[in-house]
């Protein structure tokens, strides 16, 4: 995949923003986009559409010749108004079906346009959905939806410029050359030609100075509007810093940098068009010369001079727009390139061709001899070794930057280990379909995000298929239900973006009630309550109890009062086990748990004389 070198953004971190292939690389790829099977029903479409602009064409070059025999007629000997008004009918019909068959073929067209967009941004937006979690994180979602966007919205400028503009223009010069040389003058005809050449190559030569400017202002477009998605969705943290006066000077500073670009944009197609005016006033008033000297030397009448000036004015009224569609087809090569550079890339967790489907018989989780770095840290994960049997409970705490939220994403198969081998049940993971291994595991974050969506399609996503029923049975689980049932409009309240509607408590019970319905056979908990406060950690430790019943649980907590009933506790630092046991065990060690433990524990305490005094004064 080809990348161009200019134009890019912070962001941009692997070029896929800006890559450039050219245009005969794009147009095959269009070509073999409208021969896909699943646009086959369209094909009598395109052909009827094609169709149409042909004949346009060559009605709009034969009808000045019918209103210049008009002229003609009524200055010969033998006029006749029968003759005149039948000659001015031709040239009314044909002047009203080159303008009004383009119209036609767009209504014609309009369905495969469509149809052919949805194929190739559904394509787009799946393949975006299946690349590995590492892509997501360097990416900002506003300038990956940009790429999308644009490169649909290419495939539709590329087929309606290239197909419906210059071809059938191109065809209607080589109409006009024919009509003028056999009807009026070649000459005539060679200042037409010479005139569209020197059109279309001081629009080529202006419009690829400008698709530089483009380019840049595209990246300019492309940070500023990725800055304002950034920032608006953490709005909360940008308040709780302060930082209003900072966000919108960084938004300022980027609308300059976009606002220059723009001026340059704008003043180059002023120069642009311009240049354009004069080549084709200059044309005109050439084959009016010629036409006029012929017609005082005999050669030709009046009314061809007429005709050949209309000629020359059609010709003009597709050209016109040459610049503009010159560039668009550029820039749409361009966004028609990223968006495949988009659909090229290869996620760095892939099934592996023989992939199998996970065969669940218990939930044994086993990690043998496990090593893996993550690429933005210097340590990871350091032969890493443990079992947490079917249907019990293992705990993996220590401190920060330790490795705890790693290992569940090597659960999860978000990345691949460098050494060693994860397991369920047996299976490695790396063998297994990854949709097959999800599904079998459960997760309550951190933080719960939850879709701008009712509060029964927040729960749905745990288990699409589930009864209402069974959607009451999971809130009650996990001590949602009540507070559902007070909303005003129940099941029915939408939550918010990201659930901002609801309190950390709450929206933590509604993911709970989530790995609750999906049922699965293992859960994971990473960090599941450190964002919550000691009274609402009380309440939701109890709905956490609850769904871990029966299920296989790994646990990754920061405050060890919540693993204190695990099975087992693994404590990691700096990527290694360190020490491992029951709560008691690790207590009477007296070792780095211990000494975790007696910090929390003193804290706590703290916190607690803290509020008892202030109960006190008050």
């Amino acid at each position: 995949m080809a990348m161009h070198p200019h134009a890019k953004s912070p962001s941009d971190v692997d070029g896929l923003e800006t890559g450039d292939a050219g245009l005969g690389i794009s147009l095959a790829r269009i070509g073999r986009i409208m021969a896909r099977p699943e646009l086959k029903r369209w094909r009598l479409v395109m052909v009827a559409a094609l169709v149409l602009t042909l004949a346009s064409k060559v009605f709009a070059v034969y009808a000045p010749v019918f209103f210049g025999d008009a002229i003609n007629r009524m200055s010969g000997p033998d006029a006749t108004m029968a003759a005149v008004i039948m000659l001015i009918a031709w040239w009314t019909g044909a002047r009203i079906l080159s303008s009004n068959l383009p119209y036609l073929r767009d209504a014609l067209f309009a369905p495969v346009s469509q149809d052919a967009q949805r194929l190739i941004a559904v394509e787009a937006y799946g393949h975006a959905q299946g690349l590995s979690l590492a892509f997501h994180q360097t990416r900002r979602t506003g300038a990956l939806n940009r790429i999308i966007d644009r490169g649909v919205a290419a495939l539709d400028y590329l087929i309606r410029f290239l197909a419906f503009n210059i071809g059938p223009t191109l065809i209607e010069l080589a109409l006009a050359a024919f009509v003028l040389t056999t009807r009026y003058s070649w000459i005539a005809a060679v200042i037409a030609v010479v005139t569209v050449a020197l059109y279309a190559v001081f629009t080529a030569v202006l419009t690829n100075w400008r698709t530089e400017q483009r380019r840049k202002l595209n990246a300019a477009d492309t940070e500023l509007r990725a800055l304002a998605v950034d920032s608006l969705t953490n709005f909360e943290t940008v308040k709780a810093f302060a930082a209003e006066t900072r966000e919108t000077q960084r938004y300022d500073s980027a609308m300059r940098t976009y606002n220059k670009s723009m001026v340059e944009v704008t003043r180059s197609l002023a120069l642009l068009n311009a240049g354009q005016d004069i080549i084709m006033a200059l044309g005109l008033t050439g084959v009016a010369v010629i036409t006029a000297t012929a017609t005082f030397n005999g050669t030709v009448q009046a009314g061809d001079m007429a005709a050949v000036v209309l000629i020359m004015s059609n010709l003009y009224r597709p050209l016109s727009i040459l610049g503009f569609a010159f560039r668009e087809i550029k820039q749409g090569a361009i966004d028609l390139e990223k968006l495949y550079g988009l659909m090229n890339m290869k996620a760095e967790v892939s099934d592996a061709p023989d992939a199998k489907p996970l065969m669940v018989k218990g939930g044994e989780v086993r990690f043998e001899d496990v090593s893996f770095t993550h690429d933005a840290r210097a340590a990871g994960i350091d032969h890493v070794s443990f079992i947490v049997p079917a249907g019990s409970k293992l705990a993996v705490v220590g401190p920060s930057g330790s490795g705890k939220s790693t290992l569940l994403k090597l659960l999860f198969r978000f990345y691949d280990t460098k050494g060693g081998s994860v397991l369920i049940d047996g299976q490695d993971v790396r063998g297994l379909k990854q949709e097959s291994l999800r599904e079998a595991i459960g997760l309550v974050p951190q933080e719960v995000v939850l879709f701008n969506a009712s509060m029964k399609e927040n729960l749905l996503y745990g288990q699409p298929g589930a009864t209402d029923a069974e959607l009451r049975e999971a809130a009650q689980r996990a001590q949602l239900l009540e507070f559902i049932d007070r909303l005003p409009k129940g099941w029915e309240t939408r939550v918010g973006e990201r659930g901002v509607k609801l309190s950390g408590g709450e929206r933590q019970r509604v993911g709970i009630a989530r790995a609750i319905l999906k049922n699965p056979a293992i859960l994971v908990l990473d960090e599941a309550t450190s964002a919550l406060d000691s009274a609402t950690e009380q309440d939701v430790q109890g709905a956490l109890e609850e769904a871990a019943k029966g299920r296989t649980t790994l646990m990754v907590a920061h405050r060890l009062s919540t693993v204190a009933g695990a099975d087992e506790i693994i404590v990691l630092d700096e990527g290694k086990i360190v020490e491992r046991g029951t709560h008691r065990e690790l207590l009477d060690r007296a070792g780095l748990y211990a000494d975790l433990w007696s910090r929390q524990s003193r804290a706590h305490e703290d916190a607690d004389a803290a509020a008892a005094e202030a109960v006190r004064v008050a």
